[in-house]
């Protein structure tokens, strides 16, 4: 692009320098478009009485947008915190990228008496930052407020440390001032861009300043869920996602990044659908990198299309990633195929919503996917009977369909709903299934020894993948619910004082590894097992040491018997419900120990039990999680599977001794006990 752009911007040292700032982020992507720039004056600028918590929105924005409007200027240069939301109508805008510090700074004393503060999050901190002092109200340019402090108006005053950066005052700051003591205000030290709505040449501009929003669909559960999703989850720096998501994906989601929740369930909106379009667009123009996480296939009933219109409508960029369909999973994943050779060959799609007025006639040739019905069984079956459905036709609801807690109930059209009123549905989202290739005769075959048994994994999310596998490959189904997180918290360890460190879990490693550390001030690694070490080896970590045969915290202490010296200096990381007791036995041994708690235990909530047939705990604290949540008595007659001794201890201290024991303390060796136990009863 070249030529000149007319920018309005008020008519300050800070605004002049503010203008070159922009024309020199032009000049360094390649771009040769001159900034003319055009001085303005604001109603902000000219009322220095009216207090900033009582003035218009548009204080210091209003005279630039009526230049624009009036084609005076192309577009206005403004300070991003001062531009009014909503913007005007007929207006539109983006941020260009900020590269300075946004805190806000003291200038002056750091023992006023006197406090020059021009908001209220201001005046709130210097109240409890500077008790006793007195307040007042600061207002005009960065030059007026210093000159204030040096004719000894105020002994201090609290200002965007960007502001006086800019300027080439940064001598002037006294401190900076955290933003966990004083949060700084969206957009503090970023420019923004208004121009007239729909004008193509801006739009154009702004393309180099915002990234495409990402429209992914996210399939019904995290195996469902493509690459490409989770790596943009990984680089989002704003996050909106809905409600039948797995849960588990939002821990790609960084800690940085902002997670709102704009779900819809069964007339419950967080969120109306102009709402979220509002976000969209308001993030992007922010030049925030968006994921706009659907359940599903959003292209089926999830109001892809609107988004997409808002999006267009301001020409800004976006990416649809497709997603497996929940109707993908309850037919395809299940045997109810949608189409079979010789019997269905034709598919009818339609909402709940109309399913009643419109629908096919059946000639006993096409399979029928009804969505959000569920609540409208009964009036859709009397109607498709009325309408000629044989009451032999085959019929099946699928509730969940992918989710931990999905059921599939298979029956007839004249009996389906009175099978549906047999099963606790609870909130769970469901899909009605009609046609010859829905007979449950279809439904897949389980020849596994773990076969017809679903098993609720509840281990930490560091250890789920390994043993779903596990599961899976005899033939089980795992519902993926971990009980339990283990968070990182902050340690002072001066690695290089020790000759050995003991860990004993793959959290551990992650925990470990979730610090800046310089791995080869590392000391030699004794890991508890194969799971331990893969974790390491992922990280290009070889352990220096693991046990041959017992994994558990026994194996470990044996195997540091036999391989360190005596009076060896050991550091033994753990989590803060492990215990001690592996540190006290090998001080006993004579070694010298320093226990670290690197990271802490936290319960996840379970809002919903799901239908289960047996349970995998690999710890105690996810024993103990269990009991926190669900009755003792859900435990009768299931099969329970463990990793060690701690865990049997604690279900056996409250009355459950149904619990398949391994003899090797693995992930693997404990689904091997319950599927050998399952197949023992069988023959």
């Amino acid at each position: 692009m070249s030529g000149t752009v007319r920018v309005g911007s008020r008519d300050s040292q800070l605004a002049h320098v503010q203008v070159g700032e922009a024309q020199a982020l032009l000049r360094e992507i390649g771009l040769s478009l001159d900034l003319q720039p055009v001085w303005f004056s604001s109603p902000g600028d000219r009322d220095q009485e009216t207090g900033l918590e009582e003035a218009p929105a548009d204080f210091f924005t209003r005279d630039l947008d009526d230049a624009v409007r009036a084609g005076t200027i192309d577009c206005g240069l403004h300070s991003a915190k001062d531009y009014p939301e909503p913007a005007p109508e007929d207006m539109d805008w983006f941020w260009l990228p900020c590269p300075h510090d946004t805190r806000d700074v003291l200038v002056g004393s750091l023992s006023p008496r006197v406090v020059g503060v021009s908001s209220a999050r201001r005046r709130a901190y210097a109240a409890e930052a500077f008790p006793g002092a007195e307040m007042g109200p600061i207002r005009g340019t960065i030059e007026r407020r210093l000159a204030q402090v040096d004719a000894g108006d105020f002994d201090t005053v609290i200002m965007a440390g960007v502001a006086l950066v800019r300027l080439g005052l940064q001598d002037r700051i006294a401190a900076w001032i955290s933003p966990e003591d004083l949060p700084t205000p969206v957009g503090q030290g970023s420019l923004l861009v208004s121009f007239r709505a729909g004008d193509a040449r801006m739009q154009r501009l702004r393309s180099l300043f915002v990234r495409p929003v990402i429209l992914a669909s996210a399939g019904t559960s995290a195996e469902t869920c493509s690459m490409g999703v989770v790596e943009e989850l990984q680089r989002a720096d704003v996050c909106l996602y809905d409600a039948l998501l797995d849960p588990q994906l939002l821990q790609h989601v960084p800690k940085h990044t902002e997670a709102v929740y704009v779900g819809k369930r069964s007339g419950k909106h967080s969120h109306s659908q102009q709402e979220i379009c509002d976000l969209l667009v308001h993030y992007a123009r922010m030049g925030k990198r968006v994921v706009r996480l659907k359940g599903g296939d959003a292209g089926m009933y999830g109001r892809l299309a609107e988004e997409v219109d808002a999006l267009d409508a301001l020409a800004l960029p976006y990416r649809v990633l497709p997603g497996v369909s929940s109707v993908q999973v309850a037919t395809t994943g299940t045997g109810l195929l949608l189409t079979r050779r010789g019997i269905t060959d034709r598919i009818h799609i339609l909402s709940g919503h109309k399913a009643e007025a419109h629908h096919p006639q059946s000639d006993g040739s096409q399979s029928e996917v009804i969505f959000m019905a569920t609540r409208c069984l009964a009036d859709i079956v009397a109607e498709r009977l009325a309408a000629g459905y044989a009451p032999s036709t085959p019929a099946a609801v699928v509730l969940a369909a992918g989710l931990p807690q999905e059921q599939v109930i298979c029956g007839m059209l004249s009996d389906i709903v009175e099978r549906m009123g047999q099963v606790e549905k609870g909130d769970a989202p469901g899909l009605i299934l009609l046609g010859p290739a829905m007979d449950g005769s279809y439904r897949y075959q389980q020849h596994g020894a773990l076969r017809d048994m679903r098993v609720w994994v509840t281990c930490s999310e560091d250890v789920q993948p390994r043993a779903c596998r596990a599961v899976r490959d005899y033939g089980g189904t795992p519902i993926s619910l971990p009980l339990i997180r283990l968070v990182p918290v902050a340690v002072d360890v001066d690695w290089k004082a020790y000759d050995w460190m003991i860990l004993t879990s793959p959290a551990a490693v992650r925990c470990l590894l979730a610090r800046e550390i310089d791995l080869r001030t590392l000391p030699k690694i004794l890991c508890c097992g194969p799971g331990t070490a893969k974790a390491l080896r992922r990280v290009h970590i070889v352990p220096d040491a693991q046990p041959a045969s017992s994994f558990s915290s026994d194996g470990v202490l044996q195997e540091a018997q036999r391989i360190f010296k005596q009076g060896a200096r050991v550091l033994r990381v753990r989590s803060d419900r492990a215990g001690e007791g592996l540190a006290l036995a090998l001080r006993d041994a004579g070694f010298q120990v320093d226990d670290v708690v690197i990271s802490r235990n936290e319960v996840l909530p379970v809002q919903q039990p799901p239908h289960y047939d047996a349970v995998l705990f690999a710890s105690a604290s996810a024993v103990d999680a269990y009991l926190a949540q669900c009755k003792k008595s859900s435990l009768d007659g299931k099969r329970i599977g463990i990793m060690g001794h701690k865990e049997a201890q604690r279900l056996a201290a409250a009355g459950i001794d149904n619990v398949c024991i391994p003899k090797i303390f693995t992930l693997d060796g404990a689904v091997a006990t319950m599927a050998g136990q399952m197949v023992e009863e069988w023959i």
